[in-house]
Protein backbone atom coordinates (compact mmCIF):
# COMPACT_ATOMS: atom_id res chain seq x y z
CA UNK A 1 0.00 0.00 0.00
CA UNK A 2 1.36 3.38 -0.80
CA UNK A 3 2.23 5.68 1.87
CA UNK A 4 0.11 9.03 2.69
CA UNK A 5 3.19 10.92 1.44
CA UNK A 6 3.19 9.73 -1.44
CA UNK A 7 -0.38 9.96 -2.30
CA UNK A 8 -0.07 13.95 -1.32
CA UNK A 9 2.20 14.12 -3.88
CA UNK A 10 0.14 12.52 -6.86
CA UNK A 11 -2.41 14.57 -5.71
CA UNK A 12 -0.22 17.88 -5.66
CA UNK A 13 1.31 16.55 -9.18
CA UNK A 14 -2.58 16.18 -10.87
CA UNK A 15 -3.25 19.11 -9.81
CA UNK A 16 -0.57 21.66 -11.22
CA UNK A 17 -1.27 20.09 -14.81
CA UNK A 18 -4.07 22.60 -15.58
CA UNK A 19 -2.15 25.20 -13.54
CA UNK A 20 1.01 24.89 -15.73
CA UNK A 21 -0.72 24.82 -19.13
CA UNK A 22 -2.47 27.76 -18.60
CA UNK A 23 0.49 29.43 -18.01
CA UNK A 24 2.32 28.34 -21.22
CA UNK A 25 2.71 31.37 -23.60
CA UNK A 26 0.26 32.11 -26.62
CA UNK A 27 1.17 31.05 -30.02
CA UNK A 28 2.91 33.82 -31.58
CA UNK A 29 0.58 36.06 -34.59
CA UNK A 30 1.13 35.52 -38.13
CA UNK A 31 2.64 38.61 -39.63
CA UNK A 32 0.41 40.13 -42.78
CA UNK A 33 1.48 39.10 -46.08
CA UNK A 34 2.82 42.52 -47.61
CA UNK A 35 1.38 43.16 -51.15
CA UNK A 36 3.77 43.09 -53.63
CA UNK A 37 5.37 46.08 -54.99
CA UNK A 38 3.36 46.04 -58.32
CA UNK A 39 0.25 46.26 -56.51
CA UNK A 40 1.52 49.23 -54.42
CA UNK A 41 0.87 53.01 -56.07
CA UNK A 42 4.03 54.75 -56.80
CA UNK A 43 4.38 58.25 -57.16
CA UNK A 44 7.91 59.81 -57.94
CA UNK A 45 8.97 63.68 -59.12
CA UNK A 46 10.88 64.22 -61.66
CA UNK A 47 12.54 67.80 -62.01
CA UNK A 48 15.34 69.41 -64.00
CA UNK A 49 17.02 71.19 -61.55
CA UNK A 50 17.84 68.28 -59.09
CA UNK A 51 14.93 69.07 -56.99
CA UNK A 52 12.87 65.70 -57.23
CA UNK A 53 13.83 62.08 -57.36
CA UNK A 54 15.15 61.73 -61.15
CA UNK A 55 16.16 64.77 -63.62
CA UNK A 56 15.02 62.99 -66.95
CA UNK A 57 11.72 61.36 -67.50
CA UNK A 58 12.95 58.72 -68.66
CA UNK A 59 15.06 57.87 -65.86
CA UNK A 60 11.54 57.70 -63.50
CA UNK A 61 10.05 55.08 -66.18
CA UNK A 62 12.79 52.61 -65.78
CA UNK A 63 12.52 52.72 -61.83
CA UNK A 64 9.18 52.03 -61.99
CA UNK A 65 8.10 48.38 -61.37
CA UNK A 66 7.85 46.56 -64.50
CA UNK A 67 3.96 44.84 -65.44
CA UNK A 68 2.27 47.30 -62.89
CA UNK A 69 -1.13 46.62 -61.79
CA UNK A 70 -1.76 49.77 -59.98
CA UNK A 71 -1.18 53.27 -61.58
CA UNK A 72 2.56 54.90 -61.04
CA UNK A 73 2.46 58.45 -61.03
CA UNK A 74 5.55 60.00 -62.13
CA UNK A 75 4.84 64.18 -61.19
CA UNK A 76 6.93 66.15 -63.73
CA UNK A 77 7.91 69.75 -62.53
CA UNK A 78 7.68 72.66 -64.83
CA UNK A 79 11.20 72.83 -67.55
CA UNK A 80 11.90 71.74 -70.61
CA UNK A 81 12.77 68.13 -70.85
CA UNK A 82 14.68 67.64 -74.27
CA UNK A 83 14.38 63.87 -74.30
CA UNK A 84 13.58 61.08 -77.09
CA UNK A 85 11.07 59.42 -74.42
CA UNK A 86 10.30 55.62 -74.44
CA UNK A 87 7.38 53.71 -72.19
CA UNK A 88 8.45 50.45 -73.48
CA UNK A 89 6.00 47.92 -73.26
CA UNK A 90 6.60 46.11 -69.97
CA UNK A 91 6.22 49.39 -67.96
CA UNK A 92 2.31 49.47 -67.45
CA UNK A 93 0.18 51.95 -65.55
CA UNK A 94 2.33 54.49 -65.96
CA UNK A 95 1.05 58.16 -65.40
CA UNK A 96 2.74 61.15 -66.28
CA UNK A 97 1.85 63.91 -64.60
CA UNK A 98 2.64 67.71 -65.52
CA UNK A 99 2.48 70.91 -62.80
CA UNK A 100 1.00 72.71 -66.26
CA UNK A 101 0.59 72.27 -69.54
CA UNK A 102 2.57 75.38 -71.16
CA UNK A 103 5.36 74.60 -68.50
CA UNK A 104 6.21 70.67 -69.10
CA UNK A 105 7.61 70.48 -72.68
CA UNK A 106 8.62 66.85 -74.09
CA UNK A 107 11.08 67.77 -76.99
CA UNK A 108 13.38 66.39 -79.56
CA UNK A 109 13.81 66.69 -83.17
CA UNK A 110 14.13 63.48 -85.12
CA UNK A 111 12.82 63.86 -88.49
CA UNK A 112 12.67 61.42 -91.55
CA UNK A 113 15.73 61.44 -94.24
CA UNK A 114 17.94 62.99 -91.14
CA UNK A 115 21.88 62.54 -91.09
CA UNK A 116 20.57 59.54 -88.52
CA UNK A 117 18.21 58.28 -91.25
CA UNK A 118 15.41 58.07 -89.03
CA UNK A 119 11.78 57.38 -90.21
CA UNK A 120 8.58 58.58 -89.56
CA UNK A 121 8.43 55.22 -87.30
CA UNK A 122 11.47 56.20 -85.19
CA UNK A 123 11.39 60.08 -85.51
CA UNK A 124 9.12 60.14 -82.61
CA UNK A 125 9.97 62.35 -79.28
CA UNK A 126 7.91 60.11 -77.34
CA UNK A 127 7.02 56.58 -77.89
CA UNK A 128 4.44 54.81 -75.87
CA UNK A 129 4.29 51.09 -76.14
CA UNK A 130 3.04 49.94 -72.82
CA UNK A 131 -0.84 49.89 -71.61
CA UNK A 132 -2.83 51.71 -69.53
CA UNK A 133 -0.95 54.96 -70.35
CA UNK A 134 -2.00 58.10 -69.58
CA UNK A 135 -1.07 61.67 -69.87
CA UNK A 136 -1.51 65.04 -67.92
CA UNK A 137 -0.89 68.55 -68.47
CA UNK A 138 1.92 67.88 -70.82
CA UNK A 139 3.10 69.09 -74.00
CA UNK A 140 4.67 67.04 -76.60
CA UNK A 141 6.65 68.33 -79.47
CA UNK A 142 9.01 67.77 -82.66
CA UNK A 143 11.28 70.61 -83.14
CA UNK A 144 12.82 69.69 -86.28
CA UNK A 145 10.27 72.14 -88.12
CA UNK A 146 8.75 71.42 -91.51
CA UNK A 147 11.34 69.25 -92.80
CA UNK A 148 8.84 66.11 -93.83
CA UNK A 149 7.72 63.97 -91.64
CA UNK A 150 8.32 64.30 -88.05
CA UNK A 151 6.87 62.89 -85.28
CA UNK A 152 5.53 64.20 -81.53
CA UNK A 153 3.83 61.21 -79.92
CA UNK A 154 3.73 58.02 -81.38
CA UNK A 155 0.84 55.82 -79.28
CA UNK A 156 0.82 51.86 -79.70
CA UNK A 157 -0.09 51.02 -76.38
CA UNK A 158 -3.59 49.91 -75.46
CA UNK A 159 -5.98 52.06 -73.50
CA UNK A 160 -4.12 54.81 -73.58
CA UNK A 161 -5.49 58.51 -72.07
CA UNK A 162 -4.70 62.45 -72.78
CA UNK A 163 -5.94 64.73 -70.62
CA UNK A 164 -5.16 68.62 -71.47
CA UNK A 165 -1.84 68.26 -73.50
CA UNK A 166 -0.41 70.07 -76.59
CA UNK A 167 0.66 68.14 -79.36
CA UNK A 168 3.23 70.72 -81.02
CA UNK A 169 4.35 69.89 -85.09
CA UNK A 170 4.61 70.37 -88.81
CA UNK A 171 3.71 66.83 -90.68
CA UNK A 172 2.94 63.48 -89.03
CA UNK A 173 2.12 65.12 -85.47
CA UNK A 174 0.30 62.45 -83.65
CA UNK A 175 0.85 58.83 -84.79
CA UNK A 176 -1.71 56.54 -83.47
CA UNK A 177 0.20 53.40 -84.33
CA UNK A 178 -2.02 50.20 -84.40
CA UNK A 179 -5.50 49.12 -84.73
CA UNK A 180 -5.41 46.94 -81.18
CA UNK A 181 -4.73 50.47 -79.67
CA UNK A 182 -7.73 52.15 -78.31
CA UNK A 183 -6.85 55.91 -77.44
CA UNK A 184 -8.51 58.88 -76.03
CA UNK A 185 -7.64 62.88 -76.02
CA UNK A 186 -9.64 65.09 -73.77
CA UNK A 187 -9.48 68.93 -74.07
CA UNK A 188 -5.94 68.64 -76.29
CA UNK A 189 -4.57 71.09 -78.63
CA UNK A 190 -3.04 69.23 -81.86
CA UNK A 191 -0.81 71.27 -84.70
CA UNK A 192 0.41 70.69 -87.85
CA UNK A 193 0.77 71.00 -91.32
CA UNK A 194 0.21 67.42 -93.58
CA UNK A 195 -1.78 64.21 -92.35
CA UNK A 196 -0.70 65.69 -89.12
CA UNK A 197 -3.27 62.91 -86.88
CA UNK A 198 -2.59 59.78 -88.59
CA UNK A 199 -2.31 55.78 -88.08
CA UNK A 200 -4.66 52.69 -87.21
CA UNK A 201 -5.63 52.73 -84.54
CA UNK A 202 -9.46 53.37 -82.62
CA UNK A 203 -9.82 57.15 -81.29
CA UNK A 204 -11.83 59.41 -79.78
CA UNK A 205 -10.93 62.48 -79.84
CA UNK A 206 -13.16 65.04 -77.21
CA UNK A 207 -13.32 68.92 -76.94
CA UNK A 208 -9.95 69.01 -78.75
CA UNK A 209 -8.69 72.19 -80.46
CA UNK A 210 -6.86 71.39 -83.92
CA UNK A 211 -4.83 73.69 -85.92
CA UNK A 212 -3.75 73.49 -89.39
CA UNK A 213 -0.88 75.70 -89.72
CA UNK A 214 -0.86 75.92 -93.60
CA UNK A 215 -2.91 74.03 -96.64
CA UNK A 216 -2.64 70.13 -96.80
CA UNK A 217 -4.87 67.34 -94.73
CA UNK A 218 -5.89 66.92 -91.36
CA UNK A 219 -6.04 63.46 -90.64
CA UNK A 220 -4.53 60.01 -92.88
CA UNK A 221 -6.43 57.27 -91.12
CA UNK A 222 -5.14 53.64 -91.85
CA UNK A 223 -7.79 51.66 -90.07
CA UNK A 224 -8.09 47.82 -91.11
CA UNK A 225 -11.34 46.82 -92.18
CA UNK A 226 -11.51 44.65 -88.93
CA UNK A 227 -12.22 47.85 -87.20
CA UNK A 228 -16.02 49.49 -86.39
CA UNK A 229 -14.34 52.64 -85.91
CA UNK A 230 -10.81 54.78 -86.78
CA UNK A 231 -10.59 58.11 -85.62
CA UNK A 232 -14.06 59.67 -84.25
CA UNK A 233 -14.27 63.49 -83.73
CA UNK A 234 -17.03 64.75 -80.90
CA UNK A 235 -17.38 68.79 -80.06
CA UNK A 236 -13.98 69.67 -81.32
CA UNK A 237 -13.33 72.96 -83.08
CA UNK A 238 -10.99 72.89 -86.24
CA UNK A 239 -8.93 76.12 -86.66
CA UNK A 240 -6.04 77.22 -88.86
CA UNK A 241 -3.17 79.95 -89.36
CA UNK A 242 -3.99 82.98 -91.65
CA UNK A 243 -2.25 81.19 -94.47
CA UNK A 244 -4.08 78.41 -94.75
CA UNK A 245 -7.30 78.32 -96.53
CA UNK A 246 -7.68 75.11 -98.20
CA UNK A 247 -7.60 72.28 -95.89
CA UNK A 248 -8.65 68.86 -96.00
CA UNK A 249 -10.59 66.82 -93.35
CA UNK A 250 -8.88 63.82 -94.24
CA UNK A 251 -7.63 61.47 -97.07
CA UNK A 252 -7.20 57.49 -96.42
CA UNK A 253 -3.37 56.80 -95.76
CA UNK A 254 -5.13 52.96 -96.25
CA UNK A 255 -8.15 51.59 -98.37
CA UNK A 256 -10.64 51.46 -95.06
CA UNK A 257 -9.47 54.62 -93.48
CA UNK A 258 -12.43 55.45 -91.08
CA UNK A 259 -13.14 59.18 -89.97
CA UNK A 260 -16.32 60.96 -88.46
CA UNK A 261 -16.95 64.51 -86.93
CA UNK A 262 -19.47 64.86 -85.15
CA UNK A 263 -20.69 68.61 -83.54
CA UNK A 264 -17.38 70.23 -84.78
CA UNK A 265 -16.99 73.90 -85.49
CA UNK A 266 -15.22 73.72 -88.68
CA UNK A 267 -13.69 77.59 -89.61
CA UNK A 268 -13.18 78.59 -93.16
CA UNK A 269 -10.55 77.20 -94.10
CA UNK A 270 -12.00 74.02 -94.46
CA UNK A 271 -12.28 73.37 -98.46
CA UNK A 272 -16.18 72.93 -99.64
CA UNK A 273 -15.45 69.33 -100.98
CA UNK A 274 -14.05 67.98 -97.24
CA UNK A 275 -12.23 64.72 -98.33
CA UNK A 276 -9.85 63.38 -100.58
CA UNK A 277 -9.27 60.27 -102.22
CA UNK A 278 -5.43 60.30 -102.27
CA UNK A 279 -5.18 60.16 -106.01
CA UNK A 280 -7.06 56.75 -105.82
CA UNK A 281 -10.67 56.74 -106.51
CA UNK A 282 -11.00 53.06 -105.50
CA UNK A 283 -10.48 54.39 -102.18
CA UNK A 284 -14.21 55.92 -102.42
CA UNK A 285 -15.61 52.75 -102.40
CA UNK A 286 -13.96 51.37 -99.18
CA UNK A 287 -13.36 54.64 -96.75
CA UNK A 288 -15.56 55.77 -94.62
CA UNK A 289 -16.11 59.38 -94.26
CA UNK A 290 -18.85 61.14 -92.06
CA UNK A 291 -19.76 64.35 -90.18
CA UNK A 292 -22.95 65.05 -88.20
CA UNK A 293 -24.40 68.36 -87.50
CA UNK A 294 -20.87 70.27 -88.58
CA UNK A 295 -21.25 73.81 -87.51
CA UNK A 296 -19.05 77.09 -88.87
CA UNK A 297 -18.19 78.68 -92.53
CA UNK A 298 -16.46 75.49 -93.15
CA UNK A 299 -19.27 73.20 -92.40
CA UNK A 300 -21.71 73.39 -95.47
CA UNK A 301 -22.34 69.53 -96.67
CA UNK A 302 -23.87 70.88 -100.13
CA UNK A 303 -20.02 71.02 -102.07
CA UNK A 304 -18.84 67.64 -99.82
CA UNK A 305 -17.77 65.18 -101.58
CA UNK A 306 -20.53 62.62 -103.30
CA UNK A 307 -18.69 59.65 -101.48
CA UNK A 308 -18.58 61.09 -98.00
CA UNK A 309 -21.72 60.83 -95.14
CA UNK A 310 -23.96 63.34 -93.87
CA UNK A 311 -25.05 61.05 -90.50
CA UNK A 312 -28.81 61.53 -89.42
CA UNK A 313 -29.21 61.64 -86.23
CA UNK A 314 -30.54 58.00 -85.34
CA UNK A 315 -26.98 56.76 -86.75
CA UNK A 316 -24.98 59.30 -85.08
CA UNK A 317 -26.43 57.77 -81.23
CA UNK A 318 -24.01 55.11 -82.20
CA UNK A 319 -21.34 57.42 -81.52
CA UNK A 320 -20.59 57.19 -77.76
CA UNK A 321 -17.51 56.82 -76.08
CA UNK A 322 -18.57 53.64 -74.27
CA UNK A 323 -19.91 51.81 -77.50
CA UNK A 324 -16.40 53.24 -79.24
CA UNK A 325 -14.50 51.54 -76.91
CA UNK A 326 -17.06 48.69 -76.00
CA UNK A 327 -16.66 45.16 -76.96
CA UNK A 328 -15.61 42.04 -74.81
CA UNK A 329 -12.85 43.83 -72.81
CA UNK A 330 -14.60 47.17 -72.77
CA UNK A 331 -12.94 50.41 -71.50
CA UNK A 332 -14.48 53.96 -70.40
CA UNK A 333 -11.36 56.44 -70.11
CA UNK A 334 -13.54 58.76 -68.26
CA UNK A 335 -13.78 56.74 -65.31
CA UNK A 336 -11.70 58.54 -62.91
Amino acid sequence: MLSSKYLLASVVLLTASPLLAQVAPPAATPKPVEAPSFNKAVRLTVAPDGSGDYRTIQEAVMAVRDFMQVEATIFLKNGTYKEKLLIPSQKTHITLLGESKEGVVITYGDYSGDAEKHTTYTSSTVRVQGNDFTAENITFENSAGPVGQAVALHVEGDRAIFRNCRMLGHQDTLFLAIENSRQYYQNCYIEGTTDFIFGASTAVFDHCLIFSKRDSYITAASTTPRQQFGFVFLDCQLTAAPEATKVYLGRPWRPHARTVFLNTDMGAHITATGWDNWRNPDNEKTAFYAEFNSRGLGAPAKGRVAWSHQLKAKDAKQYTIQNIFGGPAAWNPQRK
